[in-house]
């Protein structure tokens, strides 16, 4: 068994150049990733700044760190536009980014329907997720990408220059349910999960895990080679009471094939609070 790599979600909520400090101490406490919230609004909070300008910024004041979206939706975004900043930013930060890609969630307090137009349905929402994907794919692949969907179109969209890592920038898709796990497998450097507010988080990732083997079995590609990321906080466990606490729940989650662990930067007064100190240490864990 194989120690998670360990990675922190970073609250666009702080202006620059505070903002600044906190991404050059995420890189010094040396996680693997530093993520960010791709929202317009989330959960009411304010405020809450842009992730793609966050990210570019972010790249240029570090020089190690991976960082990434947790994650982009199609609420707001279209692929073109979309791929544009992320190739930006892969310059930028010289191949350090990877885009992870959700669904999109249903509130308003979260960014759904805030173009407005009328409410998805959870089959449109999962096919609006599936053609985003792949759009963003071909565009980010290029040289050159025309393509007409039921949802999302290009025309005659250069890519050049391409991105820094090829074929293109890495993507980490966050899914549950059967349809998303098969973009994971198909298109996937790595598979997202919270497990949400489950009563039994681990027998959740559990039968999570399995049912992405078979979606790994079911586009012919070998699940060894799809990380595993568990983005902790939505829970009940206590990964941040203690170090022992964290490494206890980490080494849990690694034998049922978790290879990726995210925390939150910790927020006083929020269900996100915890000592900056057992943070620190989580940031050192080596299994």
């Amino acid at each position: 068994m194989t120690a998670p790599r360990i990675s922190t979600v970073m609250w666009p909520i702080e202006s620059w150049p505070e903002a600044g400090r906190m991404w050059r101490r995420a890189e010094e406490l040396g996680f693997e990733t530093a993520w960010v919230y791709d929202h317009v609004a989330w959960r009411g909070t304010t405020p809450w700044y842009d992730a793609y300008t966050t990210l570019a910024a972010a790249a240029a004041v570090t020089s190690r760190i991976r960082l990434g979206t947790l994650v982009t939706s199609p609420n707001f975004r279209h692929p073109v536009p979309a791929a544009h900043a992320i190739k930006t930013i892969d310059h930028i930060s010289g191949g350090r980014l990877t885009v992870g890609i959700g669904a999109g969630g249903g509130t308003r307090r979260s960014d759904a329907g805030i173009l407005g137009g009328p409410e998805w349905s959870p089959r449109e929402r999962a096919a609006r997720f599936e053609e985003w994907v792949r759009l963003l794919d071909l565009v980010l692949r290029g040289p050159e990408t025309t393509f007409t969907g039921t949802y999302y179109s290009a025309r005659e969209v250069l890519t050049e220059p391409g991105c820094v890592q090829l074929p293109r920038v890495p993507f980490a898709i966050a899914a549950t349910g059967p349809r998303g796990m098969r973009l994971a497998a198909r298109y996937g450097a790595m598979w997202v999960t919270t497990a949400g507010d489950a009563e039994d988080p681990r027998a959740t990732v559990r039968d999570q895990l399995a049912r992405l083997d078979e979606a790994c079995a079911a586009e012919g590609r070998d699940p060894a080679g799809l990380r595993r990321l568990l983005a902790t906080g939505f829970s009940r466990e206590p990964w941040l009471r203690s170090p022992q606490a964290f490494a206890d729940l980490a080494g849990a989650y690694a034998e049922l094939g978790i290879t990726d662990i995210a925390v939150h930067w910790p927020r006083p007064g929020t269900d996100w609070a915890a000592d900056m100190k057992v943070f620190e240490a989580v940031a050192a864990y080596s299994g």
